[in-house]
């Protein structure tokens, strides 16, 4: 209960990106590098550096480019609709912690058949990455948690001061992009989350004792 992800926005320079992540892993669950436009040599020498640097290896997760995920050792790989299948990825390297980006309940629901780790769900809020779209707010992120068995992680919008709505609807944790890797100072917008997921879980613990 209560993991924070951050996933980066592919705005931003490898330098930017490296003096970020280096800064706040200590605070976060799993680093997504989503980095579209990068090539597979490019990916893999950004993690090298990464993993160079001290960031553990077990908290990157790579956007859809399983090949680089395996041959790096990351800890897992972040499908969307145009990646490889759920099924195949999970048959080929059964180790790899593999997670699927969804927007309805249908798509999480083949996720969990496929043998998804976990769905990554949204947006929750209204957001800049998605403009025009409308959210698809709380009472569907709660639909899709009471109807799958697999973790939901949500997505879009989320703000310190709307991070517990998220997660009394149930989401297993909140991944945030903008609102850590555009901040005006990353680390204390990521300590902040952190912050706010720690007591979270405190409360939360401690109620079931």
């Amino acid at each position: 209960m209560g993991e924070f992800h951050v996933i980066s926005t592919g705005q931003q320079s490898n330098e930017q990106l490296i003096e970020i992540i280096t800064h706040i892993h200590s605070y976060v669950d799993a680093i997504h590098l989503r980095e579209k436009k990068k090539t597979a040599k490019e990916l893999t020498e950004l993690l090298s550096v990464l993993i160079t640097k001290g960031v553990p290896v077990e908290k990157l997760i790579i956007n859809d480019r399983v090949d680089v995920a395996v041959v790096c050792g990351a800890a897992g790989v972040q499908l969307a609709y145009h990646s490889l299948n759920v099924k195949t990825v999970k048959e080929h390297f059964p180790s790899l912690h593999v997670g699927c980006s969804v927007h309805s309940l249908e798509e999480a629901q083949e996720a969990e058949r496929d043998g998804a780790d976990y769905c990554l769900y949204g947006h929750i809020f209204s957001t800049d990455c998605k403009p025009g779209l409308t959210p698809r707010g709380i009472s569907e992120l709660e639909k899709i948690i009471k109807q799958t068995r697999i973790p939901v992680v949500a997505i879009g919008g989320i703000k310190p001061d709307n991070v517990e709505y998220v997660l009394q609807a149930g989401a297993k944790g909140i991944a945030v992009m903008s609102g850590v890797f555009l901040a005006d100072n990353p680390v204390a917008a990521a300590r902040t989350y952190a912050s706010i997921l720690r007591n979270w879980r405190g409360k939360h613990e401690s109620q079931r004792l």
